[in-house]
C-alpha cells in the first residue's frame, strides 16, 4: 500500500501477509489461505472506506500520491496546450491553464497544481497560487467566453499564497474580481473539486454552474488545523475542528453547496489514477452535455441564483409556553 495512512495500517498488515503467502504458495492449503486473507481484505477494506470520518477524508485529500490537476489533465484530455502569464506581471507556476478538447469539444481547462517532489513543489509553491496566478486564470476564461468555449476548473489547493508578495500585487483584489467576472461569464462552467479546496484560493476559480468533488475531496473556508488554532489556540485538535466544520462532500452535498460526488476507487484516487479518471470523464460528459445546451443568459442567471442561495436558511418558529 503505498504511504499508508494510520487508519490503513490493519489493511496493510493483511496485504503483507497475503504478499508472504504468495512468495510461497506451493500447495492448496497456501492458496486457500490467500483466498480467505484475500475475502477478509475486501470486508476490511469495504468497512474501512465507507465510514471514514471528516480527518481522515482530510488526509485522503492531501495524500502526496494524489493525482494533481496535470495528472487529471493527461488522462481527460486530448491536444492540450499551456498557456502562460496574465499579461500584467509574470507566470505563475500554481496555477496551469490552457486549450484543450475533452472528446472532441474544445474546452478551456484551468486548474491549481501543486508539486510532487520538494523541487516541484517550491516551483509551484506548494499549490498556492499569487494575484498573477489568478489573473491568468481570468485572462483564459474572458478568451474562453470571446470564442464560446466551456470553461473547466479543478480545484487542489491549501488556500491562496499570504505572503507579503502576493499582498502587495493585490491578491483580494484578484480573488475579488475572479468572483465577479466568473458570475457574469457568458459560458458554460464546470468545476471539480480534486483535492484540497481551501477558501477564497479555490472560489476565486470555483464560481460554476456545477460544483463536483470527488468522494474524499474536502472544501473549506479554513483548513482544520486553523480553525482549531483559532478556537481552542490548539492545531493538534484539528481532527475535531474538521467534524465540525462539514467541510467533507457528503456533508456539502445537503448543505447545497456542491451538485455531485464523483466515486473514487476504492482506496482512494491514489491507488488508481486511471479509475479516478474514468468516473471523472463520465461525470463531465454529463454536465457538459446540460450546460451546453443552456442559452447564455439562462447560464448567468442560473449560476447567480445558484451561490445566492448557498447558506440560506429558515428558522422554525418556538411554540409559545401557554400552546
Amino acid at each position: 500500500m503505498p504511504d499508508a495512512l494510520d487508519f490503513e495500517l490493519p489493511l496493510l498488515e493483511i496485504e503483507n501477509r497475503i504478499a508472504a503467502l504468495q512468495g510461497n504458495a506451493d500447495g492448496p492449503r497456501a492458496r486457500d489461505e490467500i483466498a480467505k486473507l484475500e475475502d477478509r481484505l475486501a470486508r476490511l477494506r469495504q468497512k474501512t472506506y465507507s465510514s471514514l470520518t471528516a480527518w481522515q477524508r482530510t488526509q485522503l485529500a492531501r495524500h502526496p500520491k494524489r493525482p494533481h490537476t496535470r495528472d487529471f489533465f493527461k488522462l481527460l484530455f486530448e491536444d492540450f496546450v499551456e498557456l502562460h502569464g496574465d499579461r500584467v506581471f509574470g507566470d505563475d507556476a500554481a496555477v496551469v491553464a490552457g486549450l484543450a478538447r475533452f472528446e472532441g469539444q474544445g474546452v478551456v481547462v484551468i486548474g491549481h497544481q501543486k508539486g510532487r517532489d520538494t523541487r516541484e513543489k517550491i516551483a509551484r509553491n506548494f499549490g498556492m497560487p499569487h494575484p498573477e496566478g489568478y489573473r491568468k486564470a481570468l485572462r483564459l476564461m474572458h478568451m474562453a467566453q470571446k470564442f464560446d468555449k466551456p470553461v473547466l476548473t479543478f480545484i487542489d489547493t491549501p488556500g491562496a499564497y499570504p505572503g507579503l508578495g502576493a499582498e502587495e500585487r493585490g491578491q483580494a483584489e484578484a480573488i475579488a474580481r475572479n468572483l465577479r467576472e466568473m458570475a457574469g461569464l457568458r459560458t458554460p462552467i464546470l468545476t471539480v473539486v480534486t483535492g484540497e479546496g481551501g477558501s477564497g484560493g479555490a472560489l476565486a476559480i470555483g464560481m460554476g454552474n456545477r460544483v463536483l468533488m470527488l468522494e474524499h475531496a474536502i472544501y473549506s473556508v479554513i483548513s482544520p488545523e486553523g480553525c482549531a488554532a483559532i478556537l481552542w489556540g490548539d492545531a493538534s485538535k484539528a481532527p475535531e475542528a474538521a467534524e465540525s466544520m462539514r467541510i467533507t462532500a457528503p456533508d456539502l452535498l445537503k448543505l447545497g453547496v456542491i451538485d455531485a460526488i464523483v466515486p473514487e476507487p476504492v482506496g482512494g484516487a491514489h491507488r488508481d489514477w486511471e479509475g479516478a479518471a474514468g468516473h471523472l470523464r463520465e461525470a463531465l460528459r454529463d454536465q457538459l452535455g446540460q450546460l451546453t445546451s443552456k442559452p447564455a443568459d439562462s447560464l448567468v442567471a442560473e449560476r447567480y441564483e445558484k451561490f445566492r442561495k448557498i447558506g440560506a436558511f429558515e428558522e422554525a418558529s418556538t411554540p409559545s409556553a401557554g400552546a
